[in-house]
């Protein structure tokens, strides 16, 4: 096999174990990403949440995310109390084995911080997702969230035939 050949096998390598998108289901080393959706914003508007469902085959942890959308992205929980919603950054979502688990559902959401520009209905922000999976191993996914609209309540998947393409 000639050097040129070993490259390209190396290089497809790599790309199959980084990831896969997460628009409507990805799969990257037992991790799946499904259901990536964000309101669109109104004008003058520079935050927005994201919501997804993850199910990894091994306990995980979300740590972090970054998307080129936004200055930064962080984690937050979201809880009532004394009749108010209250938001706090956190710095990591437990992701047990084999479970669901829905962020907003579950009382979470990504927040894009410092939007570059307006989010506009149909577009797609890219977001890059932190993992660690079990105890040392962290890794990277790419996934693409769905802008519906400013008053949509969940997410309605759009069928166009979308194909995932790997990191």
């Amino acid at each position: 096999m000639n050097k040129l050949n070993r490259f390209g096998w190396l290089i497809a390598a790599l790309l199959v174990g980084f990831g896969s998108s997460g628009y409507a289901a990805g799969n990257a080393r037992g991790v799946e990403i499904s259901g990536v959706w964000v309101r669109a914003t109104a004008p003058g508007q520079d935050a927005a949440s994201v919501d997804m469902t993850i199910t990894s085959k091994r306990p995980a942890s979300l740590l972090g995310a970054s998307s080129p959308a936004s200055k930064a992205v962080q984690l937050h929980s979201m809880t009532m109390e004394g009749g108010m919603m209250r938001m706090r950054q956190v710095m990591a979502i437990e992701l047990p084995a084999g479970k669901q688990v829905n962020l907003l559902r579950s009382g979470y959401h990504l927040m894009l911080i410092g939007l570059k520009a307006p989010l506009k209905k149909g577009e797609m922000v890219p977001l890059t997702l932190s993992i660690k999976v079990g105890r040392h191993r962290v890794i990277k996914i790419r996934s693409m969230a769905e802008v519906t609209s400013l008053t949509a309540s969940g997410y309605a998947p759009r069928d166009d035939g979308h194909q995932h393409m790997p990191m």
